[in-house]
């Protein structure tokens, strides 16, 4: 999974979660499920999330909170070395 770090200008993408699932199958329900279920520590009392799927089996996830957004987003890789 990855998330937005920094605040202003200077954001980026970090990876702050890897886990091997088994199959392709396997890791595409577990990369959704996360989308659906997973409750970042920003922001601070959620009020709605949004889901979208993106073209290659990953979602990206918007989660509005009272006074603030959060994204991630949850993605599928195989491990090939």
């Amino acid at each position: 999974m990855e998330e937005v770090r920094g605040m202003g200008e200077g954001r980026e993408w970090k990876i702050s979660h890897v886990a091997p699932v088994g199959d392709q199958e396997a890791a595409r329900a577990e990369a959704l499920r996360l989308a659906r279920e997973f409750l970042p520590a920003y922001p601070w009392s959620p009020k709605s999330r949004k889901v979208l799927r993106l073209g290659d089996g990953s979602y990206l996830v918007i989660v509005e909170g009272r006074t603030s957004s959060f994204h991630f987003r949850t993605r599928v890789g195989e491990l090939v070395d």
